[in-house]
């Protein structure tokens, strides 16, 4: 069991303004429904699909929202998505990996490319950088759940491999055939988690500087913002006083 490290800037970052809200919940939705279509449309039957419907509830997606996509896709109803990866550079030589969900392929992969390639990045090709991550299961704790010493107890016991803890939270690790089996057990001791998913979690991380750090949080930015971009992963290391000048 690895020691504790800060996470919050392996992926892209939490709490989105409220502006972004409603493009989040589309995004929960999104997630829920292709979750349905690809298995059981019952939570208790379906893994994936459980761990979308609790991420939309940690988010404060309303009830009915997350019945309606579930009800799209039994029905059959809806857009066909299907997922897309795309790695490149940022600034400051930063591995990045988005994960999107689209019914469009040339449009995401135009919107990608444009927002590398304004904010100091270059997409690359397939397996350009993802050799430098390991595919992990990531179970996502807020700093509720308890402190660090009842997390990483709470982990070890249910059989998961890693804890990196900070103020906003806890970020537990494990092989992704045993994801959903761990998430369980830690249910039992620190309730629901915010996220459980798999993850891209980068092998060696790249500290940034104050220049580029503007630069690559922009780049996230514009990325996030994207209907279709999922989830924004990076082994980019932001140290807390550079973070505290960006504001």
């Amino acid at each position: 069991m690895a020691g504790h490290s800060k996470f919050k800037n392996i992926m892209h970052r939490k709490g989105a303004q409220d502006k972004k809200r409603s493009a989040q919940f589309s995004k929960l939705s999104r997630e829920i429904t292709v979750a349905a279509k690809m298995g059981m449309p019952d939570p208790d039957m379906n893994p994936r699909l459980r761990a979308a419907v609790n991420a939309a509830k940690a988010q404060s997606v309303p009830k009915d929202n997350i019945q309606r996509a579930i009800d799209k896709a039994s029905k059959g109803e809806g857009d066909n998505y299907e997922e897309v990866r795309y790695e490149g550079y940022g600034p400051g030589g930063v591995a990045l990996i988005v994960e999107a969900l689209t019914d469009n392929r040339n449009r995401t992969a135009t919107n990608v490319r444009t927002a590398f390639a304004k904010n100091g990045g270059n997409l690359g090709a397939s397996g350009a950088v993802s050799h430098g991550f390991e595919r992990l299961g990531l179970i996502e704790y807020g700093a509720k759940a308890g402190d660090e010493e009842k997390v990483l107890e709470a982990a070890i016991e249910a059989g998961a491999d890693d804890v990196e803890s900070d103020d906003e939270g806890h970020a537990i690790w494990t092989s992704s055939d045993v994801l959903h089996p761990v998430s369980r057990e830690l249910e039992k001791v620190l309730g629901e988690a915010e996220a459980v998913k798999l993850g891209w979690k980068p092998g060696i991380k790249t500290t940034v500087g104050e220049d580029d750090a503007r630069t690559l949080l922009k780049l996230i930015d514009v990325l996030d913002d994207d209907d279709d971009v999922q989830t924004v992963w990076g082994n980019y290391d932001i140290p807390d006083e550079v973070m505290e000048k960006l504001g």
